[in-house]
């Protein structure tokens, strides 16, 4: 009797949420229009593909070698050739002023060394206020040096010797990337931004709710209620859950037919991780509702988890390449987690033999935050 009094409070419980919550069309579009738009933003501007990295050249040789040299770099797909500069002091105000992220001087004399089988230098100069776009550039500009090298020392022997250059000895290495064959990074990012937007949304969708109630004086209401303080939280959670895992949906199928990133995996495991993952996000939602008196403090207390959640999650930045200690905390983050076991399942299509590691943390840091969250929700109605 007391099981089924339980169920009836804790069903008019959430059928109230959501006719609170489904009832104003601005809020319908909260939950479910967000998500979806920001899965297209991250989706697209979450990249580590450098392209079109601005070129600025000082060509001071004037040579078919030079001009050959230069029209490598505009030919490629990652340079942009924006100027030639006329002296020297036009490159480094080109960079100063951010106008171009990449310089180039090719001296005097740069042909006639090559002709004679000297070392002929090219100075490059480098925007490093953004290192990461620095060190690819570098990699690209190192690609391109090298393959003009090759090119121009295979054409000089055809020139003076073609009988020696079918017993020229070279090294082929033969690239075969697995699970991401055209190394989109989009297709690595896509999975990551899934478990970003899902956090983000349960999360702040439970401590704005409670926060409201209590903000508005319904809370006190409700408790005088015959309903339970356990059965209160259950209904007031269980909508939130289920609008997790419609959005969890959504998105998924927009990173997966939008964004054509291959699912190699199981839904069945994908589905178990979610699940354990959204849990995780109401725990935190409701601790975040705990320690806070209005929804303002609820926005700034939510901001204090979900930076360093990103952060150490693994989304930008190798968890392997943070100090040790920073390594050892991230695995307290459900976002590093179900990074992985995202990750796992799209790209490497691995199942539940190889991800249960991740599926029993995130379901250990899911009751550990929920038991937290409904202990404290109690003491701070007392």
């Amino acid at each position: 009797m007391n099981f089924t009094s339980s169920l009836r409070r804790i069903g008019n419980m959430v059928k109230k949420e959501f006719i609170q919550t489904l009832r104003d069309p601005h809020v319908r579009w909260l939950l479910f229009g967000p998500p979806l738009v920001q899965m297209l933003v991250f989706g697209y501007a979450a990249t580590l593909d450098v392209k079109n990295v601005t070129l600025q050249v000082l060509d001071l040789d004037h040579t078919q070698e030079s001009r050959e040299l230069v029209s490598r770099f505009s030919a490629s797909r990652y340079f942009h050739l924006n100027t030639y500069a006329g002296r020297p002091l036009d490159l480094s105000e080109g960079l100063q002023s951010g106008d171009t992220l990449a310089a180039m001087q090719i001296n005097s004399g740069f042909a006639q060394r090559l002709r004679n089988g000297q070392g002929a230098r090219v100075q490059v100069l480098l925007d490093c206020s953004n290192s990461n776009t620095a060190l690819v550039a570098l990699g690209y500009i190192n690609q391109i040096g090298a393959k003009f090298s090759h090119d121009f020392q295979l054409d000089q022997m055809q020139r003076t010797a073609p009988q020696k250059v079918s017993t020229l000895p070279q090294v082929s290495l033969e690239v075969r990337p697995w699970f991401n064959a055209g190394l989109e990074s989009q297709w690595y990012f896509v999975p990551g931004v899934i478990g970003n937007v899902l956090l983000i949304l349960v999360m702040m969708l439970t401590a704005f709710a409670v926060v409201r109630e209590r903000e508005i004086g319904t809370l006190e209401q409700i408790m005088v209620t015959p309903i339970r303080r356990w059965e209160f939280i259950f209904g007031k959670t269980i909508p939130f859950f289920l609008v997790g895992c419609v959005d969890a949906t959504l998105i998924a199928l927009v990173g997966t037919f939008w964004f054509r990133v291959p699912f190699r995996g199981n839904l069945g495991v994908l589905g178990a991780g979610l699940v354990v993952f959204i849990l995780a996000g109401l725990g935190l939602g409701l601790f975040l509702s705990t320690v806070s008196a209005n929804q303002q403090q609820a926005m700034i207390a939510s901001f204090f988890f979900t930076m360093p959640m990103i952060t150490l999650s693994g989304f930008g930045t190798p968890v392997a390449s943070m100090p040790p200690l920073l390594q050892k905390i991230s695995l307290a983050n459900p976002l590093l987690h179900i990074m992985v076991l995202l990750r796992g399942v799209y790209l490497k299509g691995v199942g539940f033999d190889v991800l249960w590691p991740q599926i029993a943390a995130l379901a250990g840091i899911a009751i550990f935050l929920l038991t937290v969250s409904v202990l404290r929700f109690h003491k701070s109605l007392e």
